[in-house]
């Protein structure tokens, strides 16, 4: 009865456990771009020099020490083994997960990563990385035919956010200033379905509060004298009033 009892309790652990990862396995995929907020070791002073990558729809630094990128009105960088994305040039960075990084990105040929990992070694420069090989085939399998497109049809690239290089250093924009100076200066209208639904939370952080209705009108204190809330002239004719009466009598 006890060793029955001992295994009852393992199997509901177990069951636990498994639907714990698996729900959150479920939310990261559902958020596709975390809220930005972590810090990656990037600190630009300025905006970046950014360049295309030709045939592409994707811009990359190539004066910078990492693997830097902008795609679809978004910047994003593989640090780490992660992907990041980020509305302005300098962060903050909000975590990707590798299900749902734009084709795009996946499609960048090597020899423009300026950090690339040890793993990349031995992969041709002139095509995408082996992201199947490294991040398995489940991936694979739910990313299928990520990297088989036709060049011919790529989009135009997004025009590059150039407003920001009014806010460099000190004058850098604040994560709660951000999505308002974004959406004012910056029109563009993303592609990537996980880039319009972070464009499209941001907007919602960004939409002014609802207008407070008007307070009701105070009541007039009590004890007020009569006379100050006569009209104009009312005062006046009612002296009249008064005088022709008395020379009635």
């Amino acid at each position: 009865m006890i060793e029955l009892e001992k295994k009852m309790r393992y199997a509901l652990i177990v069951l636990s456990m498994l639907f714990w990862s698996a729900t959150s396995a479920l939310a990261q995929v559902s958020i596709g771009i975390g809220l930005p907020g972590v810090s990656i070791g990037i600190n630009l002073p300025v905006y970046p020099e950014l360049v295309r990558v030709p045939g592409y729809p994707v811009y990359y630094a190539p004066r910078m020490n990492s693997n830097y990128f902008f795609y679809d009105g978004m910047y994003w960088v593989y640090q780490g083994d992660n992907w990041y994305a980020s509305s302005w040039y300098n962060g903050p960075w909000g975590l990707v997960d590798p299900a749902v990084v734009p084709l795009f990105v996946l499609r960048i040929p090597v020899r423009y990563y300026r950090d690339p990992p040890a793993y990349f070694r031995g992969w041709r420069s002139d095509a995408a990385p082996r992201w199947g090989e490294h991040w398995g085939s489940q991936w694979e399998q739910r990313r299928s035919g990520w990297d088989r497109w036709d060049r011919r049809s790529a989009p135009a690239p997004a025009p590059l956010p150039r407003y920001q290089q009014q806010y460099s250093g000190d004058r850098y924009p604040r994560v709660e200033q951000q999505p308002p100076l974004h959406g004012q200066n910056y029109r563009f209208q993303p592609r990537d379905t996980v880039v319009r639904q972070h464009y499209q939370e941001h907007a919602v952080q960004r939409a002014p509060a609802p207008a407070q209705r008007a307070a009701p009108a105070q009541a007039a204190p009590k004890g007020t004298p009569q006379e100050s809330r006569r009209t104009p002239g009312q005062g006046k004719d009612h002296e009249r009033g008064d005088e022709r009466g008395k020379g009635q009598r």
